[in-house]
Order: C-alpha cells, then sequence, then structure tokens
C-alpha cells in the first residue's frame, strides 16, 4: 500500500477502534499467481502486538483451501474532499481529494475443520453480531439439525505478522483547512462523513496537544 509518512497511523488502539466498527473485510491469497477474494465477517483479538483474526468460509469456495501468507484488508470509514472547502484555496493551488481510514493485515492463514472449532466461531460471530441488533439468537451446538450444518464450512485463523494502517485525514494540510473540512463533513447526511470528521478531529486535538 501506498504510504505517506503523514498519513501513517502507528496506534493500535486504532486498530481496535477501526476492527470494532468495520469487521466486514477483504481477505486476498494468491495461488498459481492468481489472486482468490473473500468477503467476510471477522473476529478481531489483540494482546499486545499481536493481532488474530477469526472467520469460517463456505465449503465450496476455493479459498477454503489455501493457507499460508494472506492479506486482509478492514475498509474504515470514506469521503470526498472538496478543494472548496479549504480557506486557503484562493492562494494555494487545491485539488479534489479523498480521506479515508484502511488497515492492511499481512499475515499466515491457518484453516480448520473440527466441530468444536467450528461452532465456536460461528457462536462467537453471533453473538456478536446479534448482540448489535438487539436480538439474542445463539448457535445451539447441542442441536443436530444445527450441528449438521458445520459440515458446509471451513474455519480459519490469521495470525497477522505485518500492519499497515493509512489515515488519511488532511493531515498535511494547515490547520484551518483540517478544521473547515471536518465540519463541513459533520454538516453532511451521511454517516462515513460524519466518522471521518470524527476522526480528524481526533486527531487535531491529538495535535493540539503534542504542541
Amino acid at each position: 500500500m501506498y504510504l505517506p509518512r503523514a498519513f501513517a497511523e502507528t496506534d493500535l488502539g486504532a486498530l481496535d477502534r477501526l476492527a470494532e466498527q468495520y469487521d466486514f473485510a477483504t481477505l486476498i491469497t494468491v495461488r498459481d499467481e492468481l489472486p482468490t477474494v473473500s468477503h467476510l465477517p471477522l473476529l478481531y483479538r489483540r494482546d499486545g502486538d499481536q493481532v488474530e483474526l477469526r472467520g469460517h468460509w463456505a465449503r465450496p469456495n476455493p479459498q477454503a483451501r489455501h493457507a499460508g501468507p494472506a492479506l486482509a484488508i478492514l475498509q474504515g470509514p470514506q469521503a470526498y474532499i472538496s478543494p472548496g472547502w479549504y480557506p486557503d484555496k484562493e492562494t494555494a493551488a487545491r485539488v479534489p481529494t479523498w480521506n479515508y481510514a484502511i488497515a492492511h493485515l499481512h499475515g499466515q492463514l491457518e484453516t480448520f475443520e473440527d466441530e468444536a472449532g467450528l461452532a465456536r466461531v460461528v457462536d462467537d460471530l453471533s453473538v456478536r453480531h446479534e448482540t448489535r441488533i438487539g436480538s439474542d439468537w445463539r448457535f445451539e451446538v447441542e442441536r443436530e439439525e444445527l450441528r449438521r450444518q458445520l459440515r458446509g464450512i471451513v474455519g480459519f485463523r490469521f495470525r497477522v505478522e505485518r500492519m499497515e494502517l493509512k489515515f488519511k485525514l488532511s493531515q498535511n494540510h494547515p490547520l484551518a483547512n483540517r478544521e473547515n473540512v471536518a465540519a463541513q463533513l459533520q454538516a453532511q447526511d451521511r454517516d462515513d462523513s460524519r466518522a471521518v470528521a470524527a476522526l480528524m478531529r481526533e486527531r487535531m486535538r491529538h495535535t493540539v496537544a503534542d504542541d
């Protein structure tokens, strides 16, 4: 990933928050020089600087037969930035751009097919997402008709070895430009725009504190 220094994020707490809110990921593997891509929800866990992801595929998915090196992409909020929002647009050459937050996680993929491991990942995913919608459905592994469904999936663990976090939030602009861009995004009727505004303001607070 092209990662200018101004946009490189090193705080793993920022990755935690990104994974909490944007856990529907893109998983990429390569076999015979051809990429295979899946889009799926992931379970995220970090212990210090060690990150592990878990999930599962449908068994017919060709990626379910892959292991080894892989790339997981967590795509956070994104928003178009108009050059008309910059207070210095009359004196500086400004052009349209895009602000966004994204994580590229490189590591090793391991598959598993044991019933207990598959039941655990399905239940953990269900609890996480049922809680989000205010529901209480659970995967009842003791029910034979549900347990049979596990035969149709393959689980995986993904041990992250290298992380690239890019939070492109107008850090290369004067503070006045950043403040006005955040205000313009906050005023939009779009969740992603307001989320980008919140990320921008968080980093501006850190900048002021550091100064």
